[in-house]
Parts: structure tokens; sequence; C-alpha cells
């Protein structure tokens, strides 16, 4: 088989895919701050002594990271105008990405609330410090410190998981590739621009993350070390 490659039409659309590029970003970032805080809750509830709340959360985790997100995103998308709520096909990829990263940081964010050692805890009561005061000063760093790679890595799972959000319609990189593919008919060319362009996102944000990670956590606590 003697196929040619001709890329003059992805060319010629490259400022449509450059926008695909900037809202598979931005639901990406918006969608992972979202998340992040909705772990943090999630995590801080369900190691309270209130059982009520850790079965609710429990179900929530549960219920999330054994179903797909392609049906979380049918379920909000096309579900909700059911209950008389209607929501563009962007801000419906934005709720299934928030919701679905949420409950599976959710674990990841608690994990390293209980790496932080109980002595730190009692010497900040000890100090007279509020239980808020204690949680953000003493633990919230250094749970985020000790499970910073593993929330880099959910991000890049995000952030490509982010092109099933174009079956709904969301207007990222996928969702731009298609609408091109469907003028063009170049589906080899169209895709293997969409297929390295999320390469360069995904090993650009994993450099980002590992000099964050080297100049905020690792010097900040190079320097208590030597306090």
């Amino acid at each position: 088989m003697n196929y040619n490659f001709q890329y003059r039409e992805i060319w010629q659309n490259w400022d449509q895919l450059l926008n695909g590029v900037v809202t598979t970003l931005q639901l990406s970032a918006s969608a992972m701050v979202i998340g992040l805080a909705i772990a943090i809750i999630c995590a801080v509830l369900r190691m309270t002594s209130s059982r009520s709340l850790g079965w609710l959360v429990t179900f929530y985790v549960e219920l999330i990271r054994n179903t797909p997100l392609l049906v979380q995103g049918f379920l909000i998308f096309f579900g909700l105008p059911w209950l008389g709520l209607r929501l563009d096909s962007n801000t419906a990829a934005l709720i299934a990405l928030s919701v679905n990263v949420g409950a599976y940081a959710t674990e990841i964010v608690r994990a390293g609330l209980e790496s932080v050692s109980k002595g730190q805890i009692e010497a900040g009561q000890a100090l007279g410090m509020t239980r808020w005061q204690i949680f953000l000063k003493i633990e919230l760093f250094q749970a985020l410190a000790a499970v910073f790679p593993s929330i880099s890595s959910q991000f890049i799972l995000l952030l490509l998981a982010s092109s099933l959000m174009s079956t709904i319609g969301a207007s990222e990189l996928t969702g731009a590739a298609n609408d091109i593919q469907s003028r063009s008919f170049r589906s080899f060319e169209v895709y293997i621009v969409a297929t390295a362009l999320y390469f360069v996102m995904a090993v650009a944000f994993s450099g980002l993350f590992s000099l964050i990670e080297r100049w905020i956590f690792q010097a900040r606590n190079l320097s208590r070390s030597k306090s």
C-alpha cells in the first residue's frame, strides 16, 4: 500500500489546533485545581471521627473510580438537562474532569496527610495552635510535598484523558482534530499531529513538575534541615 501523506490541510487549520491546545490546557488546569480542592476536603472528612461523612466520601470515591470517565461525562452533559440544568460542552467537561480527578486525588492526599508525623501535630497543639492552624501550617505543605510526584502524574493523566470530552462536543485538541478530519478526510495526518501535540504537552509538564519539586519542596526541606 502506497499512502501519500499530505499535511497541507492541517497547516491551513493550524490555528484551530492551537485553540484546541489552549482549551485542553485550560480544562486540565482548572479541573486539577478544583479536583485538588475536592480531594483535600474529602481527605479531611474521611479522616474525621464522623462515620457518616466517612461513608459518604467513600461512596463518592468508589463510585467515580469504578465507572468510566466517558460515562460520567455523558451523564453530566446529557443527563442534567432532564433535571432542568443545561450546560455547554466545555462546562460539562470541566465538571466531569474535576469530579473524576477529585476522587482519584482523595486517596493520594489522604496518604500524604497520614504520612505527617504525629509528633509534629502534638508539638503544634502544645504551642496552642488551633486544629485549623496545624492543618495549614504543618500538615498541608508536608502532605503535598510527599504526594507531589503522584499529583503531577495525575495531572498528566488528566491532560490526556481530557481527549474523551470531545465526545460531548468540548472544543479541546481532539475535538479540533476531529473537526479538521471531517472536512479534510486526512485521518492519519490529523491524528499524527494531534498525538505529537499531546506528547509535547505531557513531556513539557513532566519536566516542569520536576523543576517545581526541586525548587520548592526539596529546597525548603533542605533549608529546614540546615536550620
